[in-house]
């Protein structure tokens, strides 16, 4: 089979990730003796800088790993949540029915900066400094910009220029956005995290006293003071009108990042790990459970996947999603032992026939009957509008977002693995925090404004996100991390890469540049929330052919083109051997795995 680029074999440490800096620095990272958790950080900080348009300080960051010698694979949730003045009712008062995909409302508590910070003090042997230095670099001196950047600056420079003008001061210099593949500096950033630095080596010389120092500046310092302070005014927000934040200090000061058990899910030999149902990371799992029942009709060839098996892959993917609306959310009451058990599968794999649905139907897990919020109605989109390329945001003049990410994947020869897929806080969210050089996230945009929804907005609740990192083990031993970006298709494009290479037996690089596949046809998690029944979009490498077959059984059929969807990355370690390995998705040119 045909592939873009080699899959990386070596013994000493393998990185992924959607930029080839973050990759580079998290490479580094490991030639410097750390583990694969400094990696991780240090990645995930350069991230920050270098994909703005993607992901930013004021985000999150969910990830599974497991430590060497661990014995149980762990989440860690830099998840943020709803502050004390998200109510419902302060929202309906507001006139609002959905919460906006932009502005201050939307914000969460920024849980990024606590997440990669735990992360490294528990699990990592890294100062604070080692792993934030190319993030201050590339924020102080640089850094190249790639094309989706100023693309995004554009489509939402008149919001800028109108009514957010501390953004437009920082990312439209001269009137203008800058160029691709030009030099842009941030130096509110730099600064920011410079003083954060500082802030924590003022702690002396212990390595974890600077971290929880670090922590403290962020939470209880000037971090919160700088973002209480701004989120007490106005500004445009997808509403239509202006809307002041509910974010305040003491929401922050009270939060912090944490740490908890993976789900995990038996799979034929393997066992997959996700996030609970805060994330919709267990549609993976749901969908395999429902594929398992077709494996003998689920086949590729040449490396391409027959018209048959997108068709059942996308039909089992619609009830897994509609169970998440009704389902899925921060709530210890989630019926999720229910909906991953093979009895529930049995039951809903009778549902996929020959022909696409075009019905929403979540199932009743332990014979409890499902309930749909009010936006869970059909929307059609017309087909020039549906976003496919790159699952990119869409972004809109008012600041409309359908977002996107940024994914790293990191292995090292001990054995420690992470999948992490940081997000929010886009350059687009909201307006620029000018003495910090970054936004607050949109997250809360994924809750509902009714009552009696494992998903409804309530304080200190996390919204049930699209972020799902993923690793899978054999015998309780870690041998893979993988993710994508992708909002919504997230879960999808991993479904293509677990089909390709655990189903098919492509090597992880063949796996990633197969063509793929996702369907729009259940509700957005992103305002406005809409969604398109039956659905389909596909990479054009599936072949004329398929194409014809699937319109054929009634789906909606748009044709991306031959390179345009998913953004996934992965890692493996055989531990027979020792063997790492690492591929990176091609699509955009810019994703990319390094190692040795």
């Amino acid at each position: 089979m045909f592939t873009t680029r080699p899959e990386l074999a070596g013994t000493h440490g393998m990185v992924a990730s959607t930029h080839w800096l973050a990759s580079a620095a998290g490479m580094a990272i490991l030639e410097d003796g750390g583990n694969a958790f400094d990696a991780a950080v240090a990645a995930g900080f350069v991230l920050q800088v270098v994909e703005p348009h993607l992901n930013g300080p004021g985000g999150e960051v969910p990830a599974v790993f497991q430590a060497a010698g661990q014995s149980q694979p762990r989440v860690l949730c830099g998840q943020g949540v709803a502050p004390a003045g998200a109510t419902i009712e302060h929202y309906r008062d507001l006139g609002l029915e959905l919460v906006p995909g932009s502005g201050l409302l939307a914000a969460t508590v920024p849980g990024a900066w606590d997440g990669w910070l735990i992360l490294l003090r528990d699990y990592g042997t890294k100062r604070l400094r080692d792993v934030l230095d190319r993030a201050i670099g590339y924020a102080r001196d640089g850094f190249p910009i790639v094309p989706r950047i100023p693309d995004t600056i554009d489509a939402v420079a008149e919001l800028f220029k109108e009514h957010w003008p501390s953004s437009a001061s920082l990312w439209l210099p001269d009137g203008r956005s800058p160029a691709a593949g030009s030099r842009f500096r941030n130096p509110a950033l730099a600064d920011t995290f410079e003083r954060l630095l500082a802030e924590a080596e003022n702690a002396g010389s212990d390595r974890e006293a600077q971290i929880e120092a670090a922590r403290r500046a962020w939470y209880q310092g000037f971090v919160a003071a700088e973002i209480d302070s701004f989120a007490r005014d106005a500004f445009l927000d997808d509403s239509g009108r202006p809307h002041a934040g509910v974010l305040t200090g003491q929401d922050m000061a009270t939060w912090q990042a944490s740490f908890e058990d993976a789900l995990t899910v038996d799979i034929g030999s393997w066992t997959l790990v996700k996030c609970g149902a805060w994330t919709q990371g267990p549609v993976l799992a749901q969908q395999l459970r429902l594929l398992d029942g077709f494996k003998d009709r689920l086949s590729y060839i040449d490396g391409v996947p027959t018209a048959e098996t997108i068709h059942i892959a996308i039909e089992c993917a619609k009830l897994a999603f509609a169970d998440r609306e009704a389902w899925y959310g921060d709530d210890p009451d989630v019926p999720l032992a229910a909906l991953l058990s093979e009895e529930y599968a049995v039951n809903r794999r009778a549902l996929v026939t020959e022909h696409a649905s075009f019905e929403l139907r979540p199932g009743s897990p332990n014979g409890q009957p499902p309930r749909l919020p009010a936006f869970a109605v059909p929307y059609f989109v017309p087909a020039e509008e549906i976003s496919g390329a790159l699952g990119e945001p869409t972004v809109g003049n008012s600041g409309v977002v359908r977002g996107d990410t940024v994914h790293i994947d990191v292995v090292d020869a001990v054995g420690n693995m992470i999948s992490a897929t940081p997000s929010g806080g886009w350059l687009q969210s909201s307006p620029t925090i000018p003495s910090l050089g970054f936004c607050l996230g949109t997250r809360a945009q994924m809750f509902t404004l009714e009552h009696h929804f494992a998903s409804s907005l309530r304080p200190g609740r996390r919204p049930r996100i699209t972020l799902s990192p993923s690793m899978a083990l054999r015998d309780g031993v870690p041998q893979l991390a993988f993710g994508t970006p992708g909002g919504d298709q997230q879960d999808q494009w991993q479904l293509c890469f677990w089909l390709a290479h655990i189903g098919a037996g492509l090597n992880m690089q063949e796996a990633i540049d197969a063509p793929t596949w996702h369907s729009g046809a259940f509700p957005s998690s992103f305002f406005p929330r809409y969604w398109q029944p039956g659905e389909l979009v596909v990479e054009s490498r599936i072949g004329d052919a398929a194409i014809t077959e699937l319109r054929e059984r009634g789906h909606l059929v748009t044709d991306a083109g031959p390179w345009t969807l998913g953004r996934m990355s992965a890692v493996s370690r055989d531990p027979a051997d020792g063997m790492l390995r690492a591929a990176a998705n091609p699509r955009g040119m810019q994703g990319y795995a390094v190692g040795r």
